[in-house]
C-alpha cells in the first residue's frame, strides 16, 4: 500500500493514473455509444433492441454497480490527477514575472476544472434522469409488449426536451473535444509514441474525437427532429 501511494506522489505516477484512466473512460464512451445506437435499429427494430440492451445491462446485477463505482471512481481520479499535473507544470516552468506566471497558469487549469465539473453535473443528472428515474418518475411505468422496461420510450421522452438534449450534447462536445486533444498522449505515457506515429496518433485522436461526438449526438438530434418517436408508426 506504502508503494502504491509512493507511486502516486510522482509525475510519472500521476500520468500512468491519467492514461489508464482515461483508456478506460474512452472504451466505456465506446460502448455506450454502440448501445445507445441501436436504437437506429432498421425495420422499426430499435425500440426492441434498445430494450434488449438495457434489460441484458440490468441482468448484471452488482455486477453493473461495481462497474458503475469503477467508472466514477476513474473518473475523478482522472480529473484530480490532470488538474495536479498541470499545476505542477506551471509551477515549474521559470516566469520572469510572479504575477503574469500565476495568471497564465491558472487559465488552463480553470477551463480544466470548468468543464470537469459540467461533466460531473452532466454524469449525475444522466443517472437520475435514466437510472433513478428521479427526473421524471413515470419512467418506472414503461414497460414494452414483453414486459421489459421501455428504454425506447425513456430515451424520447427525455431528449424531446430541448433543454435536456441540449445540455447533453454541450457535455458531449467538451467530453470529445477533451478526447480529440488528450488521447495521442496517452501513447506518449505508455512509451509507444515517436516521430513517425506521432502525426497518425494526433489525427486519430481528433476523428475519434469527432465520430464519438456525431454518434453521440445523433440520439437527441434525431428525437428533436422526429427522425425517431414513440410510438413507432409502421409504414404500410
Amino acid at each position: 500500500m506504502k508503494t502504491l501511494v509512493a507511486v502516486t506522489q510522482t509525475s510519472i505516477g500521476k500520468k500512468w493514473i491519467v492514461a489508464f484512466t482515461g483508456l478506460v473512460l474512452v472504451g466505456f464512451v465506446i460502448v455506450h455509444l454502440l448501445g445507445n445506437l441501436q436504437i437506429f435499429w432498421p425495420h422499426h427494430g430499435g425500440q426492441d433492441q434498445l430494450n434488449w440492451y438495457g434489460e441484458h445491462l440490468h441482468s448484471l446485477g452488482p455486477f453493473l454497480w461495481l462497474f458503475r463505482i469503477f467508472l466514477l471512481v476513474c473518473f475523478f481520479a482522472h480529473v484530480y490527477y490532470t488538474v495536479k499535473l498541470a499545476r505542477e507544470n506551471r509551477a515549474a516552468r521559470p516566469q520572469k514575472y510572479a504575477r503574469p506566471a500565476r495568471i497564465v497558469a491558472s487559465v488552463p487549469v480553470m477551463t480544466m476544472i470548468i468543464s470537469g465539473l459540467i461533466l460531473l453535473g452532466f454524469i449525475l443528472f444522466h443517472l437520475a434522469h435514466f437510472t433513478f428515474k428521479w427526473v421524471k418518475p413515470e419512467y418506472q411505468t414503461y414497460y414494452d409488449a414483453q414486459g421489459r422496461p421501455d428504454v425506447y420510450h425513456m430515451v424520447v421522452i427525455g431528449f424531446s426536451s430541448p433543454l435536456i438534449s441540449g445540455f447533453y450534447i454541450l457535455s458531449m462536445f467538451i467530453l470529445c473535444l477533451h478526447i480529440s486533444h488528450g488521447f495521442s498522449s496517452v501513447f506518449q505515457t505508455f512509451g509507444i509514441r515517436n516521430k513517425v506515429l506521432a502525426p497518425l496518433l494526433d489525427k486519430g485522436s481528433y476523428v475519434l474525437g469527432a465520430l464519438l461526438f456525431l454518434g453521440n449526438s445523433s440520439v437527441p438530434l434525431a428525437v428533436l427532429f422526429h427522425l425517431v418517436r414513440y410510438p413507432i408508426t409502421l409504414n404500410p
